[in-house]
C-alpha cells in the first residue's frame, strides 16, 4: 500500500475565530466552574485550599487579556507601527491577578462571581505570589513603564529574563539577614504562555574566521560554539481599560540537547548532563554573587543572553514583515537600554547586521545609532559595569572586536574634535587601560546610541557636569532627562483602593489615566468632613498594615502613632544609618525623661542587603539589635517602637503605602539618581523628610516648600565640605551626637556581642565617609522636630498629606511615557478596536 501523506482540508473558517469572551458575573461564574472541575480536577473536598481556586479565576482572567494581546498583535502588524524594543535585566511586576482585574475593568463582576460561589476574592489576590524578575527600583520601573505604554497605547515589548529564582528571600535570624532561594515558579507562572517556536540559539565561547562565500565575499564568522537555546515566555501587559495589551517576553534558557547520548551509554551520568545544566545556570538566579569571577562570568553570559535573543527576535519578526531589506529598520524601531546591563546589545545588533545579514560596516552602525537609546541610572562611578577584556575575548570572542572596531572609530573621532588631547583620549576610551584591560559599558552605551537620559532633573545635571561630562561636551545633543515616574493605577488605584474611591467621589475617575487632575483635590484640603474622611482612610490602612503583619511577625504598633517609613534597598548611600542614629536620639530623649509634647513614632524600615555586601548586611544587624532594646524597654512602651520589615516587596509596599505618614528620602545628596518609591508614598498622601536629591527636589518643588521636611547640605556645599570634613569636630559640638554615639560605642546595643559594629562605628566617623552620615545628623534632628510639631496639629498634617497627593500628578510615568515617546521613541498611539 503507497504512503499516503496526512493532508488537512481546508479550513470553512480560521481556527483563530473564536467567539468573544463575556465579562459578566456569570461568564466568570462558567469558566471557573470549567477550569476548577475539568482542567484540574477539583471537587468540594478541595474548597479548604485557596491556590486552586487562585489558578482557576487566574486562567478565567488570562483568558481574556490573550484575546485582547492577539487583536493588539494583529492591529500592530496591520498597520505597520514603529515599535519601541524596552531592554531590561529586571521586570519586578509583583502581583498580576489584581492588576489585570483592575485594568480590565472587571474587578466588581469577577468579586461578585467568587463572592457567588462563596469565595473571598481578596483571599485569592494575597494568596499569589509576587514574580521574582527583579531587585528593586530599576526592576519595579520598567513595570511601571510597560504599564503605562500600554495605557498610552502605544506599541511597545518588554525584554527581560526568565528568572527560576528571584534576588532571594529575606529573614531575619538573630538579627543578621538570611538569605533563602526565592522558588517563585515552583508552582508554575499561569499568566506565561510559552512559545517554543520562536526558540532561538545563542553563541557563547568558540573562535573568529575570516571566511570566504559563495559569492566570494569575506566574512567573519563565530566557529566552535557553545550554543544554547532561548525559549520565549509571553506575559500579556493590560492598558487601563482601552483593549490594549501588550507583550513582556522573557527569556529562559534551555540546553540544545537535553544530554550526551554517548556519554550516558558509557556510564558517565553526570557529564552526559553537563551542557543541559550549564546552560539552564543562565536564566536559574536573579543576579548572582559578582564577588567571584564565576559570578562575574554568569552575569555577563545574562546579559548577552538578553541581548542576542531579543535583537534575533526582532530582526526575525522584521524579516516576516518585510524581507531582508533593512533601509527601513530605523525609522520603523527602536531600542531602549534600561541601565548598563543590556549595552552588549550595542556591539550584537553590529554583529548580527553585519555577520548574518551581510550589511557593511558603515549602514549597520548608521542603523545602530539611530535606534539605541540609553537611560542611566546611577551615578557611582563603581556602579557602572565594567568587563574583563579576557573574559570577553573568551567567552564573546566576536563581540569584543566589534567592541574594539568601534573604540577605533570613536577614537579617531574624538582625536578629531579634540587634536593632540591624550589625556581625553584615555578619558573617553571605550578600553580601559591598566593593570587588566577592562571594557567601559556605559561608554559603549553613549557611543552607540543616539540619546542617553538622565532619570530626574538633578540626576540628568550630575551626568553632564560629572560622570560623562566628555561625551556631553562632544555631542550635547544626546543628552537628555526623563523624571521617573510610576504607574497610578498600581500604586493608588489598586494599592489603596478606599483612598481611590475618595478621590474618585471628589473629582471624578480620570486621575487614574491623567494624574495631573489630582490638582483638583486642593480645595478639598479645606473641608474639615473631607479631611476626616481621609484621615479614617490612613487610619483603616495603618490597621489592616498591623492585622497583616501580625499573622508572620510578633509585632504591637500603635495605630495612632506617626507611622515613620524608610522601605528600599539597604545600601551606605541611602543612609538607613541616618535614620538609627535618630531613632537611637529619641531613645535617648526617653530615658532622659525629655519627652514634653512627645509624638509616639513607629519607625518601620525594610530591604534587602546583596549578598555580598558585608557593611549593608551589618545596617540590617544595627537596626534589628536597636530595636530589640528598645522595644523590649518598659521606659518606652508605646512612645517608640522600631521595627525591620523582612523580605520586603511588591506586594509588601502596596500594604505599606497606604499607611505611611512621614516618607524617609534621606540619601546624600547627589548619590540618588532618582528614586520612585518617595513618589508611591507622596501618591499615597505621605509627606517627605528628604535632602535635596533625586527626584526629592521636583517633588518639592510641586508640593511647596511648607509641605516638605528639608534638611542636609546640597550636592554643592557636600563638594565643599568634603575638602575639610571632620566628624569629630562635628561630634563635639553637639551635646545630642555624643550621647548617641557613646550609646553606640559603649556597646548598649550589642552587650553580648562586643565588636560586632566597630565597622559601621568607624565608618560613619571617618573623614572619608563619603556619604557623610554625620555631617547631616543636626539638620536631620531638627526637621524632625519639624515632624513632631506639624503632626500633633491633625488638621493641619491632614491638609499637608491632602497636598501631598493632590500635588502628585508630574509622578506618573504616563509623563514619563509620554516625554519618552515625544523626544525619543516618536511612535504614533495605535488605537485597538475591539467590538
Amino acid at each position: 500500500m503507497p504512503n499516503k501523506r496526512f493532508v488537512t482540508s481546508k479550513p470553512k473558517s480560521s481556527i483563530t475565530n473564536v467567539p468573544k469572551l463575556g465579562v459578566t458575573k456569570d461568564d466568570f461564574i462558567d469558566d471557573f466552574k470549567q477550569y476548577y472541575v475539568h482542567l484540574m480536577g477539583r471537587d468540594e473536598n478541595s474548597r479548604s485550599s485557596p491556590f486552586y481556586a487562585c489558578e482557576a479565576l487566574s486562567l478565567s482572567i488570562r483568558d481574556r487579556l490573550m484575546e485582547r494581546r492577539s487583536n493588539t498583535d494583529k492591529t500592530y502588524n496591520d498597520t505597520d507601527s514603529r515599535q519601541v524594543f524596552y531592554l531590561s535585566m529586571e521586570f519586578l511586576m509583583g502581583r498580576t491577578l489584581s492588576n489585570a482585574m483592575l485594568n480590565l475593568g472587571i474587578t466588581d463582576a469577577a468579586s461578585q462571581a467568587m463572592h457567588d460561589l462563596g469565595i473571598e476574592i481578596e483571599e485569592l489576590v494575597d494568596r499569589e505570589l509576587d514574580a521574582g524578575l527583579g531587585n528593586g527600583g530599576l526592576g519595579r520601573l520598567a513595570a511601571c513603564f510597560i504599564d503605562s505604554c500600554a495605557t498610552l497605547q502605544l506599541p511597545a515589548m518588554g525584554y527581560g529574563l526568565r528568572y527560576e529564582y528571584g534576588m532571594f528571600t529575606q529573614t531575619v535570624v538573630n538579627g543578621e539577614q538570611v538569605e533563602k532561594p526565592d522558588h517563585w515558579l515552583r508552582h508554575g507562572n499561569i499568566w506565561e504562555v510559552e512559545r517554543l517556536e520562536y526558540s532561538l540559539r545563542i553563541k557563547l565561547g568558540g573562535h573568529t574566521e575570516i571566511q570566504t562565500d559563495e559569492q566570494g565575499k569575506q566574512r567573519v564568522c563565530w566557529i566552535s560554539t557553545q550554543d544554547v537555546l532561548a525559549v520565549p515566555f509571553d506575559t500579556p501587559v493590560p492598558g487601563f481599560k482601552n483593549n490594549t495589551v501588550n507583550t513582556l517576553r522573557l527569556w529562559k534558557a534551555v540546553a540544545t540537547e537535553e544530554f550526551n547520548l554517548d556519554e550516558f551509554n558509557a556510564g558517565d551520568y553526570a557529564e552526559s548532563v553537563a551542557a543541559k545544566v550549564t546552560a539552564e545556570h543562565i536564566t536559574m538566579v536573579l543576579y548572582p554573587n559578582d564577588a567571584n569571577e564565576n559570578g562575574k562570568e554568569l552575569r555577563l553570559r545574562q546579559q548577552y543572553f538578553l541581548a542576542s535573543a531579543s535583537l534575533q527576535d526582532v530582526l526575525a519578526y522584521w524579516i516576516r514583515q518585510h524581507g531582508h531589506d533593512f533601509s527601513s529598520f530605523a525609522d520603523k524601531s527602536c531600542f531602549q537600554l534600561n541601565d548598563t546591563h543590556p549595552s552588549i546589545a550595542i556591539a550584537e545588533l553590529m554583529r548580527l547586521l553585519t555577520d548574518v545579514h551581510g550589511l557593511s560596516w558603515e549602514t549597520a552602525w548608521g542603523i545602530t545609532r539611530q535606534t539605541m537609546a540609553y537611560t542611566n541610572h546611577t551615578l557611582l562611578p563603581e556602579a557602572l559595569e565594567k568587563w574583563s577584556v579576557k573574559l570577553m575575548q573568551r567567552l564573546l570572542p566576536r563581540l569584543m572586536e566589534i567592541i574594539f572596531e568601534i573604540n577605533a572609530h570613536f577614537m579617531s573621532e574624538v582625536a578629531s574634535h579634540w587634536p593632540g588631547d591624550k589625556a581625553r583620549l584615555s578619558r573617553m576610551s571605550i578600553i580601559e587601560e591598566g593593570a587588566e584591560q577592562q571594557v567601559r559599558m556605559a561608554y559603549l552605551a553613549i557611543v552607540g546610541s543616539f540619546s542617553v537620559n538622565g532619570v530626574a532633573r538633578l540626576h540628568s545635571r550630575l551626568l553632564q557636569q560629572g560622570l560623562f561630562r566628555d561625551f556631553y561636551e562632544l555631542w550635547p545633543h544626546k543628552f537628555n532627562n526623563k523624571t521617573n515616574g510610576v504607574t497610578p493605577r498600581r500604586w493608588l488605584a489598586s494599592c489603596n483602593p478606599a483612598l481611590a474611591a475618595l478621590i474618585t467621589e471628589a473629582i471624578g475617575d480620570r486621575w487614574i489615566t491623567h494624574l495631573e487632575e489630582l490638582k483638583k483635590l486642593e480645595p478639598f484640603a479645606e473641608d474639615a468632613g473631607f479631611r476626616n474622611r481621609w484621615r479614617e482612610i490612613k487610619q483603616d490602612a495603618k490597621q489592616r498594615l498591623i492585622e497583616h503583619k501580625k499573622q508572620y511577625l510578633d509585632i504591637h504598633l500603635n495605630p495612632d502613632a506617626l507611622f515613620d517609613i524608610q522601605v528600599k534597598r539597604i545600601h551606605e548611600y541611602k543612609r538607613q544609618i541616618l535614620n538609627v542614629l535618630h531613632v537611637i536620639h529619641l531613645y535617648d530623649r526617653i530615658k532622659r525623661g525629655d519627652t514634653d509634647n512627645w509624638v509616639p513614632r513607629c519607625v518601620l524600615i525594610g530591604g534587602k542587603a546583596a549578598p555580598g555586601y558585608a557593611m549593608a548586611k551589618r545596617t540590617i544587624k544595627l537596626i534589628n539589635n536597636v530595636a530589640n532594646v528598645i522595644n523590649s524597654d518598659a521606659d518606652v512602651g508605646d512612645s517608640l517602637i522600631l521595627f525591620f520589615l523582612p523580605d520586603y516587596r511588591v506586594s509588601g509596599m502596596e500594604m505599606i503605602c497606604p499607611a505611611a505618614d512621614l516618607s524617609e528620602q534621606i540619601s546624600t545628596a547627589g548619590k540618588e539618581a532618582s528614586g520612585t518609591g518617595n513618589m508611591k508614598l507622596m501618591m499615597n498622601g505621605a509627606l517627605t523628610i528628604g535632602t535635596l536629591d533625586g527626584a526629592n527636589i521636583e517633588i518639592r518643588e510641586e508640593v511647596g516648600d511648607e509641605n516638605f521636611f528639608l534638611f542636609g547640605l546640597t550636592e554643592e556645599q557636600i563638594e565643599v565640605r568634603r575638602k575639610h570634613y571632620d566628624p569629630f569636630a562635628i561630634i563635639d559640638q553637639d551635646e545630642d551626637l555624643q550621647r548617641v554615639m557613646h550609646l553606640l560605642e559603649s556597646g548598649h546595643f550589642n552587650q553580648f556581642e562586643p565588636g560586632i559594629f566597630d565597622d559601621l562605628i568607624a565608618s560613619i566617623k571617618s573623614r572619608y565617609d563619603p556619604w557623610m552620615t554625620i555631617a547631616d545628623f543636626r539638620s536631620y534632628v531638627d526637621a524632625q522636630k519639624r515632624v513632631e510639631a506639624a503632626y500633633q496639629d491633625k488638621e493641619h498634617w491632614t491638609r499637608m498629606s491632602i497636598l501631598n497627593c493632590a500635588n502628585s500628578g508630574k509622578f506618573s510615568t504616563d509623563r514619563t511615557i509620554r516625554e519618552y515617546n515625544r523626544d525619543i521613541w516618536k511612535l504614533d498611539s495605535v488605537p485597538v478596536e475591539y467590538p
